[in-house]
C-alpha cells in the first residue's frame, strides 16, 4: 500500500525541548512537548530576554509524549499502525482552547478529520439509501459523525480528560479549557473558539484528529477501514429519523409523480370495535399492490400509520449492489458502477 506521508525522522523527534524559565507564562509551559508538525523556521529568531528558553537535556516527564504510559496504551487499543507516531496522537489530545498557538493544537487535524468523516458518512448513506430526503440525510450523517456520536466514541476508547491544561498534565490526557459556568456553549464557540470548550466538543474534535492522523500516516485505505470499524459498525435505525407532517397527502403526491395509481386505504382486519381497546389493521393499496400497512386504536390512526410505512418503504429503498465512489481514489484501474440517483423527495 502506498504511503502518503513518511514518518518524521527519529532524531528530530527526540531533540531536547526548550523549557521556559520560571517567570514564563503557563501557555509557554504547555508547549514544552515536541510537535511533529512545527518547524524550526516558525520560531522567532530573537525572542525577548524575559522569554528566552533554557535548553534541558530531557523533557519534563509529564509533558514528554514518549514518557507517557497512556499514549502507547491508547495507540494499542486503537490498533494503529506503527507508522502512526505517538507525537501525532499527543497533539490530537490538545484542544485549541488549551493553547492559542495553532502549531501545538489539533485544530488543523480537526478540520481534515471533519472533512474525511463527513465525506465517508455521506457517501455511505447516499449510496445505501439513494432516496433519503435531505433533512433525514443530514440527521443520519450527524448521528454517525456528529459531536454526540464522536464524543461517545472517544469515551469508549477510554480517553480521559484533564481538569485544566497545566504544564504538569500527562500528555495522554485530553487537554482543553472549560467554559465558565452559565456561558452558552454554541455562542461561545462561534464567537471565540479559544475562549473555552465543552467536554463533548473537545472529545469529538479529538476523534476527528485521530482520523486525520490515520489518513496522513497510513493512507486512504487504512482510513476507510478505520472508519468502517469504528463508525459504520454502529447500528443506526434510519427509519426512526423520519417525521412526516402530512403522510397521506405526501403519499398521494408521490404516487402522482411516479405515475402510480392513487393510493386507497382498505380495512384488512379488526378486533374489539365496541370495546375499550379496539385494534384496526389498514392497508394502503396502489391499484392491486399493497404498498403499506399499519395498525392503531382507530381507523384514522391505522390509516396514517399505513401511509407512513408506505413512504418509509419508498425512501428507504436500498439497491442490491452498492459501489462507493471513493474506491477510484485508491486505484485508477478500479471499476466503478455509478450509483442510483433518485429524482428527489416530494414537496407537500
Amino acid at each position: 500500500m502506498k504511503r502518503i506521508r513518511n514518518l518524521t525522522s527519529v532524531n528530530s523527534l527526540l531533540r531536547p525541548a526548550a523549557v521556559p524559565a520560571i517567570n514564563a507564562s503557563p501557555s509557554l509551559l504547555l508547549r514544552s512537548s515536541a510537535s511533529t508538525v512545527a518547524s524550526a523556521a516558525e520560531i522567532p529568531e530573537t525572542p525577548s530576554p524575559e522569554l528566552q528558553p533554557q535548553l534541558l537535556s530531557t523533557l519534563p516527564p509529564s509533558r514528554n509524549p514518549l514518557a507517557s504510559a497512556k499514549l502507547p496504551a491508547l495507540h494499542a487499543r486503537l490498533n494503529l499502525h506503527p507508522n502512526y507516531p505517538i507525537q501525532t496522537l499527543a497533539r490530537a489530545l490538545v484542544d485549541p482552547s488549551a493553547d492559542k498557538d495553532l502549531r501545538f493544537t489539533n485544530q488543523n487535524l480537526t478540520t481534515l478529520g471533519n472533512t474525511l468523516t463527513g465525506y465517508y458518512a455521506a457517501e455511505y448513506l447516499m449510496v445505501t439509501y439513494p432516496r433519503l430526503p435531505t433533512e433525514v440525510l443530514y440527521a443520519a450523517v450527524s448521528a454517525y459523525v456528529g459531536n454526540k456520536a464522536l464524543a461517545s466514541l472517544g469515551r469508549e476508547w477510554g480517553i480521559e480528560s484533564a481538569f485544566e491544561p497545566t504544564a504538569d498534565v500527562d500528555a495522554g490526557l485530553l487537554q482543553f479549557s472549560r467554559l465558565a459556568p452559565g456561558v452558552d456553549p454554541k455562542a461561545a464557540l462561534h464567537r471565540d473558539p479559544n475562549a473555552g470548550s465543552t467536554l463533548e466538543h473537545a472529545m469529538a474534535n479529538l476523534v476527528r484528529s485521530v482520523f486525520a492522523g490515520v489518513y496522513l500516516h497510513e493512507g486512504l485505505s487504512a482510513t476507510k477501514q478505520f472508519f468502517r470499524q469504528h463508525v459504520l459498525s454502529r447500528k443506526l435505525d434510519v427509519d426512526k429519523l423520519f417525521d412526516f407532517t402530512q403522510p397521506t397527502r405526501e403519499l398521494s403526491r408521490l404516487c402522482a409523480r411516479e405515475g402510480f395509481e392513487p393510493p386507497v386505504a382498505r380495512l384488512l382486519a379488526e378486533t374489539g370495535r365496541h370495546s375499550r381497546h379496539p385494534v384496526f389493521v389498514v392497508g394502503v393499496y396502489s391499484g392491486s399492490e399493497l404498498i403499506g400497512e399499519g395498525h392503531g386504536g382507530s381507523l384514522d390512526e391505522a390509516r396514517i400509520r399505513a401511509a407512513v410505512n408506505a413512504l418509509k418503504g419508498w425512501y428507504l429503498y436500498s439497491p442490491p449492489e452498492k459501489d462507493l465512489p471513493s474506491k477510484t481514489e485508491e486505484s485508477r484501474d478500479a471499476k466503478f458502477k455509478p450509483a442510483y440517483i433518485d429524482p428527489g423527495e416530494v414537496i407537500v
